[in-house]
């Protein structure tokens, strides 16, 4: 037994000494965790959260000024709202064509006349039982008309009245009041056939339409050499007078100096001489190029097409307005007249680009609005 004992002692000996020689495991774990808490703790204080910081506070900064920026912009958008209102379209006393009677006479310029047709007939079309005589003759005839005959209640022009027929009217007693009506882009013009234009400079429009080229290759040397045909209003036309002032600088012998050319006061004959050849062209108003878009080619000027943009900012150097003239004395004497000139500035915006023209501006129809109304309270 006592041998079994100190057998027993002897196991437990060897025990102690070989676990007091084992590696101490938990105080070389605890060691290794120091390391990285320590390097974590400094990364973090020293890099991490001073920049981030700093970060913050610029960009507070840079958000604070793009708001001033926006605050600014909304002033701006206000002081727009603000140019709008002053441009509303003034309004007239109502018209019903029902209750209007007598006749109506107008004449005048070619270009003006397919726009008042379309709105005599819609004046008709919605009541009135009249006669509205409308005569195509061009403006300088229809201020003839209306300054020295006194024929007419309306004198339609596609230029402004002249001081000389200003003068015609007072010698009869009339002091005529101009009605802007709309604007017209005049056209210049060949035909499909004709491949190898498709724009020209003002200065190649004089060429073109004057002595100083007989044949289109004297203008430009990559153009045919063929005779130039030139297809233009008469001279009893605002779209010549207009023309010659805007290309020639008025100087008309200039603009009646070439061969090959043509003058009517019909732009339906324009029209159809310059159908009738690849080496014709010619210019009108818009409106005539309209109803013939799918046979003519209409020529940029100085780079730039009529449209409704380039027309309303005057950028198309051949935009030219559009007018009615007629006298107070006429619209007190004849209620028929003042409720037509009314209709037809009511309305007018509404018919003016399916005609082929394009509308006045809000300022301009104002003013033509404000005459009619100082007009009609005397």
């Amino acid at each position: 037994m006592r041998s079994k004992m100190w057998a027993l002692l002897g196991l437990l000996v060897v025990l102690s000494m070989l676990a007091a020689c084992a590696p101490a495991t938990p105080q070389i774990v605890e060691v290794e965790k120091e390391v990285p808490v320590e390097k974590v703790v400094k990364e973090t204080v020293v890099v991490e959260k001073e920049v981030a910081v700093e970060k913050v506070v610029k960009e507070t900064v840079v958000v604070e000024t793009e708001k001033k920026v926006v605050e600014t912009v909304v002033v701006e958008k206000e002081v727009e709202k603000e140019v709008v209102r002053t441009l509303e379209v003034i309004a007239l006393p109502e018209v019903n064509p029902l209750e209007v009677t007598g006749d109506i006479i107008a004449a005048g310029s070619s270009t003006v006349f397919p726009l008042s047709e379309r709105m005599a007939e819609r004046f008709r079309d919605e009541g009135y039982a009249g006669n509205i005589t409308i005569d195509s003759i061009g403006s300088g005839a229809g201020f003839e008309r209306f300054c020295k005959a006194g024929e007419t209640d309306i004198s339609n022009a596609s230029r402004g009245i002249k001081d000389s027929e200003v003068e015609s009217c007072q010698a009869i007693g009339r002091e005529p009041i101009e009605i802007r009506v709309g604007t017209d882009a005049l056209a210049v013009v060949v035909s499909k056939e004709n491949d190898f234009i498709t724009g020209v400079s003002l200065e190649e429009l004089a060429q073109l339409f004057s002595s100083d080229a007989e044949k289109w290759s004297d203008v430009n040397s990559s153009w045919p050499a063929e005779d130039i045909l030139r297809f233009i209003p008469g001279t009893d036309s605002g779209t010549f007078d207009f023309f010659v002032e805007e290309v020639f600088d008025e100087d008309k012998e200039r603009a009646l100096s070439a061969s090959n050319q043509q003058l009517s006061e019909d732009d339906n004959v324009l029209v159809q001489g310059v159908l009738g050849s690849p080496y014709a062209i010619g210019y009108f108003g818009y409106a005539y190029y309209a109803e013939n878009a799918d046979t003519l080619n209409v020529l940029s000027i100085e780079g730039v097409e009529p449209t409704d943009a380039t027309v309303d900012s005057n950028e198309y150097p051949l935009a030219r307005p559009l007018f009615m003239y007629t006298t107070a004395t006429i619209m007190q004497q004849k209620p028929q007249v003042a409720s037509f000139v009314n209709f037809y500035l009511t309305y007018v915006n509404e018919e003016i680009k399916d005609v082929g023209y394009f509308p006045a501006n809000p300022k301009a129809l104002n003013s033509a609005r404000k005459a009619w109304l100082e007009a009609n309270s005397r």
